[in-house]
């Protein structure tokens, strides 16, 4: 996570990763970086909150983020 970027995600190609902006709401996280996933690099399209690499594996949030989606995920299944 990051602070003052100018978007809610950023991939960086030359890190493999994706940078993104320190207290977005984590539906428009999800998003924004399953967007960069299949628009930008091409990969398959997700189902539901798992996001998937281009290369066709599960993509794993980092603790933090990780944390947020769950407990996103568990408040809208209320």
């Amino acid at each position: 996570m990051a602070d003052d970027l100018p978007k809610i995600a950023i991939w960086d190609p030359d890190e493999m990763s994706i940078l993104v902006a320190r207290g977005t709401a984590t539906g428009e996280l999800l998003r924004e970086v399953e967007a960069i996933l299949t628009i930008d690099l091409g990969a398959p399209a997700s189902a539901g909150d798992r996001l998937v690499c281009f290369c066709g594996t599960l993509v794993e949030l980092p603790g933090e983020l990780a944390t947020l989606v769950a407990v996103d995920s568990s408040c809208e299944s209320v």
